[in-house]
């Protein structure tokens, strides 16, 4: 009999319990027909295509890579992307490397004979043909397979064309760098030329006769790529560039092509202002359609910029007043009321917005907007909630606090629901949590502890674990698939707390900059305020063995936690931290702390290598050796200052990891690790610990 197997261990296994669980909905326009991705299990890794008539409710398959018939053989992950035509009839998969062109009616596949190996498929609105990225280009080919041509060639040895940009990709959340114009005659198409970017390089040290890696890395106060956009003839033929001030408003931070032809929006260096321009699709002239300015930063809301189909606008507004609301502007009138934040605008369809909002910060509803209706919320009960529509068709997915994972429903207009079967495995560990809220700021936490730790036995050591930054959001609604790491960290004998503070999203605009020049000490006074709090009302807590631990922005605040408040915590787990502010990309650090030369002071303040003699707890550093998003070299130079300091620590070099683990075996020993090394520093004592 085997022995059961350990959270950890499942958790990378699932890819965060998300295999088997449908997922990249696509409804048609008449919404007869969903498209989706699901595997055959929790345990396949392989993404299949699948069909959902909602008429019947019957679902086909697609595109399977492991059907002969097929032709495409085993392929690893499967389908890794696909894209639609206008109609839903015609999809573009990537799998294997290869292109394959899907008829959804007919369910016919073919392989297409594309040049090199294919990224980022999208057939025109017509399903014609079918655009796709090779070796730096930007081709297309007949959706018969015929006619593969090359029609945005890169002129030098840095140039890409139709990508996007590392700043894009990471922090501005613009994966794509084309768009067909809707008669699919032409396309707007992004020229990346990244010959100014500061060349960094990726070794691993484990393998030294490996050369090192390459990348194009625009840190904190260097240059960007320069990204220029043009019109592009779909047979190859006549270019031309779209006006735009490349130099006051470096960063595309969105584009598109509808109805009312081609428009584009682009943010200044200091990312104080954001425009929006209409371009002429005759000759690349642009004009201005509208201008947002924020005194710390405008914030990027996804979907936005977007055009109903009488023209107008779709864009936000921030309020000012108490910490403001993030609203919902059509035409440029508000049309979401005060405390209510919108997330994100995920469709308009006709005169109609599809989007998502927070009335509580913990929570996430579907909302619409319709001039005859207003603003109304499509979801009503507890949790976080997302949805594509098409016409009367509606698939809502749904996250909620008392289950894990997501329950998938297609909503028909005077029709039952219909739901959409998820194969996802439930987590091996069960979430004991409380849900708090603590200090006169309202601060979110929840509070996790061992299943089997009973009142009256014994006094458990607190673990502080949040994230803290202004990516994500831990504490909310539902039961997020990283919760259950903090749970098994719980099993292991601690109690462990995770706290949202201020500068995570969703609260409201001025929560978010509250961090503006200072991206550490609200952070860390707020995760100190409610752990405070927390020890003063659970007795059963010891607030003489407290540590903390994180990952990326939370590895930088572990180790301020233990530099900055040794009163409160007692030893540090930090893997892949952000320990020197100027070592981050352009977009996403100058965000927060402008620019290294206007604000050098802010700079110093961040980064944590300027206080390593002010260490006195136990930390342990963690680094994957080929991160390409958070490069080794901050946690090299913060241990090298720790140690000119004669400050003990430990670390942990990690050969061969990117920024995350991929290998389940090497995530369960990382954790297990960890817990070892805080049980060393603050002292066992028996318990029930689980794996």
């Amino acid at each position: 009999m085997h022995p059961p197997e350990s959270l950890p261990h499942q958790f990378l296994r699932t890819r965060r319990f998300a295999q088997g669980a449908p997922d990249r909905f696509t409804v048609s326009p008449d919404g007869a027909t969903v498209l989706f991705l699901r595997t055959a299990s929790g345990g396949d890794p392989v993404r299949r295509l699948w069909a959902l008539d909602t008429a019947s409710g019957r679902e086909r398959l697609l595109f399977d890579p492991a059907d002969p018939a097929h032709g495409a053989g085993p392929s690893g992950d499967g389908v890794t992307a696909y894209a639609t035509d206008a109609a839903v009839s015609l999809a573009a998969c990537l799998c294997g490397g290869a292109l394959w062109a899907v008829d959804v009616a007919t369910g016919r596949v073919r392989a297409l004979p594309v040049t090199g190996r294919p990224a980022d498929p999208r057939p025109d609105p017509a399903g014609r043909r079918i655009a796709y990225l090779a070796d730096g280009a930007l081709r297309v080919i007949g959706a018969d397979g015929s006619g593969d041509r090359e029609i945005a060639a890169p002129d030098g040895p840095d140039v890409r064309c139709g990508a996007a940009e590392y700043a894009a990709t990471a922090s501005m959340g613009r994966d794509r760098g084309y768009w067909w114009a809707p008669d699919g005659s032409r396309l707007l198409v992004a020229r990346v030329d990244e010959s100014a970017v500061a060349r960094w390089y990726v070794a691993d040290p484990a393998h030294p006769a490996t050369p090192p890696r390459a990348v194009r890395y625009p840190a904190a106060g260097t240059a960007n790529a320069e990204v220029t956009l043009w019109l592009v003839a779909a047979d190859g033929g006549a270019r031309t560039e779209v006006a735009l001030d490349r130099a006051g408003f470096p960063y595309l931070t969105a584009a598109g092509w509808d109805a009312h032809g081609p428009f584009a929006a682009v943010q200044s260096r200091d990312q104080r202002t954001l425009r929006t321009y209409v371009v002429d699709a005759a000759d690349g002239r642009t004009a201005l359609l509208a201008e947002q300015r924020d005194p710390c930063w405008v914030t990027l809301v996804p979907g936005t910029p977007a055009r109903t189909a009488s023209g107008a606008l779709v864009a936000h507004r921030d309020t000012e007043g108490a910490d403001g609301t993030r609203q919902l502007t059509v035409g440029g009138t508000a049309v979401t009321p005060d405390g209510l934040q919108v997330r994100e605008v995920l469709g308009v369809s006709g005169e109609e917005v599809l989007f998502t909002a927070s009335a509580d910060v913990v929570g996430q509803a579907l909302w619409t907007w319709r001039p005859d209706t207003g603003a109304r919320p499509l979801t009503t009960a507890p949790g976080v909630h997302t949805g594509v529509r098409g016409a009367t068709t509606l698939v809502r997915v749904s996250r909620a606090p008392h289950r894990p994972g997501a329950t998938v429903v297609v909503e028909r207009a005077g029709r039952p629901d219909l739901p959409v079967a998820s194969y996802a495995e439930r987590p091996v560990l069960a979430l004991r949590e409380r849900r708090l809220t603590t200090t006169e700021r309202v601060l979110r936490s929840r509070l996790l502890l061992p299943s089997w730790h009973r009142p009256g036995g014994g006094r458990l050591p607190v673990l502080v674990d949040p994230y803290a930054g202004p990516a994500l959001q831990r504490v909310t609604e539902d039961q997020a698939p990283m919760m259950f790491v903090s749970q098994w960290f719980a099993e292991q004998g601690f109690a462990v707390l995770v706290t949202d503070g201020r500068g995570t999203p969703g609260r409201s605009p001025g929560w978010e900059r509250a961090v503006y020049g200072d991206i550490v000490s609200a952070a860390l006074e707020d995760q100190a305020a409610a752990l405070t709090e927390v020890l003063g009302r659970f007795p059963e807590l010891d607030p003489g063995r407290v540590a903390v631990r994180g990952w990326s922005f939370s590895g930088m605040l572990a180790v301020a936690a233990v530099v900055r408040r040794p009163d409160l915590f007692h030893a540090a787990v930090a893997g892949a931290g952000v320990h020197d502010a100027r070592l981050y990309d352009t977009h996403w650090r100058e965000r927060f702390l402008g620019h290294p030369d206007a604000h050098p002071e802010w700079y110093d303040a961040c980064s944590l290598a300027r206080e390593a003699p002010r260490l006195t707890r136990p930390l342990l550093l963690m680094h994957g050796l080929a991160d390409g998003n958070v490069h080794a070299a901050h946690t090299l130079r913060l241990s090298a200052a720790l140690l000119a300091a004669g400050r003990p620590h430990e670390v942990l070099p990690l050969p061969g990891m990117d920024h995350a683990p991929t290998d389940p075996a090497l995530f369960a020993n990382l954790l297990r690790h960890q817990a070892d090394f805080l049980w060393r520093h603050l002292g066992r004592e028996d318990s029930g610990a689980v794996s």
